[in-house]
């Protein structure tokens, strides 16, 4: 018998169906052989590694249900406005950026906070003080809209006259009608696909690459990516055929909300598996988010600016997408449905019906990501119709975005009804959890924590939201874990058993322990396949 090429010892938790714990484990060949201190001084050899977690903890490999590691890349290999607070730290960043690189055409990245800016609009003026000569354009924290300068509005050719697009708004000053600088939704996305010069594949596979390293330290060891496009998926490909994608990737193609069925041939021809990337998903954008009113609810919004969409925007009608998810269905596409508000909820569950009333079940496991407001009656309808919840929970706290931007337009009975996620799970649905990463933090032990405790692992201080729909620790930690890698059809992960592929990341505190909460502790190595990706 071959031996172990390594034993790993100290407490693990195996994330197992049962939640089971081990002292030990070994791997060779990039998967576990033994489990336990017995069974793994059977296959260990002279020439085997040992390692010893002596304080911590040892859990699954972390799997990101929905993320965006190419966009999120980008914004670290550029301008990175994540770790920044209000207007001044943001301008003095970009101002350092353009200073540090005058050979830039275009000065790009994002992750600035819509309650930095009064009502979540900032304005061109700023950009224009520290970036007068060079087009500005920052994609916010969620990426559903974007803060331009003078300079690229003008290489646009957006003004005063210019219509706004079906699917967003260019925020316009009401004395004037010029724009402010602020493109909402549909009005950011196309602006960044016609105007802003395109990253090559190159460019593309060195953010991957950047985002990967992130992801590795924070014990990721697979994602599914939510916005695949040809051209981030050609960088996958890239990398994963030069073994350079050490991640496990699902990848689901990004769904043009401007086309109809015409598109599905090519996502045909997209699917396909190289390497680590599995091209298997597509992702459907059914509306947009609460803070910008574009979320789509099912009663009006409590504000009245909205013009002509006072119920927000559904960016594919009720009855074509359900025709497009039933055709997906029947092709064997999985579908990742964005539904934020509780119209867009109802709809994409609709959607599924009518999936499974036309085809017939099966064992694609659909996912709805979000679900930010749930109408009760649609609660029990995840577990009916065999839908995985896709979880982002760190949004689940009652921070200053949630105060000043959702709470006054919800109103008091649809901000209780938010992020419901311990009444759904106590339906029986299939929980999975992902970040959104750049939208918020990727760290899976502060999202954990978030949806144990609900409130900002940072300060502890606030009142919990909403405190009843808080999940108990072994929950979020499996969805984090076997409920990501099963809504990515990964049976060999999610879970350490014989026969698993070796994915692991080493804590080094153990948040079990009386006391401690998850975000207490720090990943400090990251197993992938059996190699350490990072701390090793």
């Amino acid at each position: 018998m071959t031996a172990a090429d390594l034993v790993l010892t100290g407490p693990i938790w195996t994330g197992d169906p049962a939640g089971s714990w081990a002292d030990a484990l070994a791997i060779r060949d990039g998967r576990v052989v033994a489990m336990g201190s017995a069974a793994c001084t059977e296959v260990a050899g002279r020439r085997t590694d040992t390692f010893t977690v002596a304080d911590g903890l040892v859990v699954p490999g972390f799997q990101d249900a929905h993320v965006h590691p190419p966009f999120a890349g980008r914004n670290l290999d550029n301008v990175d406005l994540s770790a920044a607070t209000g207007l001044p730290a943001y301008l003095q960043l970009i101002r350092t950026y353009a200073e540090s690189h005058p050979e830039r055409d275009w000065i790009v990245g994002g992750g600035w906070a819509l309650e930095s800016f009064p009502g979540g609009q900032p304005r061109k003026e700023d950009l224009d003080a520290v970036v007068p000569d060079r087009p500005v354009f920052l994609f916010n924290k969620d990426v559903h809209g974007a803060w331009v300068n003078s300079e690229a509005l003008r290489r646009a050719g957006i003004d005063a006259a210019t219509p706004d697009p079906a699917d967003g708004r260019y925020e316009r000053d009401p004395a004037t009608g010029q724009p402010t600088g602020m493109l909402q939704e549909g009005a950011a996305y196309t602006f960044e696909s016609d105007v802003v010069p395109a990253p090559t594949t190159k460019d593309w596979a060195g953010h991957i690459l950047a985002a990967q390293h992130h992801l590795h330290s924070l014990g990721i060891t697979g994602w599914q990516d939510a916005w695949v496009t040809p051209a981030t998926q050609r960088a996958y490909e890239y990398l994963a055929g030069a073994e350079q994608l050490t991640a496990r990737v699902v990848g689901a193609l990004w769904w043009d909300r401007h086309q109809g069925v015409e598109q599905i041939d090519s996502l045909v021809e997209r699917r396909r598996d190289v390497g680590n990337f599995h091209a298997t998903s597509v992702k459907i954008m059914v509306d947009g988010i609460v803070e910008n009113g574009t979320a789509a609810m099912l009663e009006p919004y409590c504000r009245h600016d909205l013009g002509e969409h006072p119920n927000g925007l559904t960016y594919v009608e009720s009855q074509a997408l359900a025709d497009v998810v039933t055709r997906l269905d029947g092709l064997g596409f999985q579908v990742h449905q964005h539904a934020i508000g509780d119209a867009a909820v109802r709809s994409a569950l609709d959607a599924v019906e009518a999936a499974r009333k036309a085809n017939g079940s099966n064992d694609l496991r659909h996912h709805i990501a979000h679900l930010q407001v749930v109408n009760p009656q649609d609660l029990p309808r995840f577990r009916a119709l065999d839908v995985v919840v896709n979880m982002q929970t760190y949004w689940a706290q009652n921070e200053p975005q949630m105060r000043e931007l959702n709470f006054p337009v919800l109103g008091q009975e649809r901000s209780a009804q938010m992020y419901p996620f311990a009444t759904i799970a106590a339906s029986g649905a299939v929980l999975a959890m992902g970040s959104d990463w750049g939208v918020t933090t990727a760290d899976p032990l502060q999202q954990i924590e978030v949806a144990v405790h609900r409130v900002d692992p940072a300060t502890r201080e606030e009142e919990p939201f909403l405190p009843h729909e808080g999940l108990p620790m072994r929950t979020a930690l499996s969805a984090f874990t076997a409920g990501s890698a099963y809504v990515n059809h990964d049976a060999e992960g999610g879970y350490l058993a014989v026969g698993q592929r070796a994915d692991l990341a080493v804590l080094d505190t153990n948040i079990f322990d009386a006391g401690v909460r998850p975000a207490d502790a720090t990943v400090t190595h990251t197993m992938a396949a059996g190699r350490w990706v990072f701390g090793g």
